[in-house]
């Protein structure tokens, strides 16, 4: 098992985090859309309750949305797809060196791999999952 130094496993850790938890808002936009409720309604609930986080009130990947972010700008990275898509992988690589249970983060990885690999995900933001969710694609 390689030893990762302190400040490297949290960065690992901390996007781990990040992917999922971009994930999990660009679903809940997606569904939002699906059930009719407005975004703007939606981000005012969430961002003052228990779905706060910052991929919701620092960088909301819907458009028009909360604070300026790359949604607004069409989706160009201020942290892109792939890097999100290779901290995940290094995420995974250390979770199966230190025996780690990580489903989520598996599931991220996976996520953002079809995304970079097999959709428009390359060069836009890891942000742009919530179109990608809007589309209604399976894994």
């Amino acid at each position: 098992m390689r030893r990762l130094g302190a400040g490297q496993a949290a960065k690992i850790c901390n996007n781990m985090i990040l992917g999922v938890t971009m994930i999990a808002t660009c679903e809940a936009f997606a569904l939002a859309d699906k059930l009719g409720l407005d975004r703007g309604k939606m981000f005012d609930v969430v961002s003052t309750s228990s779905g706060y986080s910052w991929s919701m009130n620092a960088y909301c990947p819907a458009p028009g949305v909360g604070p300026n972010s790359p949604a607004d700008n069409g989706y160009k990275p201020g942290f892109a797809s792939e890097l999100m898509l290779k901290d995940l992988r290094l995420s995974q690589q250390a979770a199966q060196d230190a025996d780690a249970d990580t489903p989520m983060g598996k599931l991220a990885t996976a996520l953002y791999g079809n995304f970079v690999e097999d959709e428009d995900g390359k060069g836009r933001d890891f942000s742009a999952m919530l179109p990608r969710f809007a589309k209604r694609h399976r894994v």
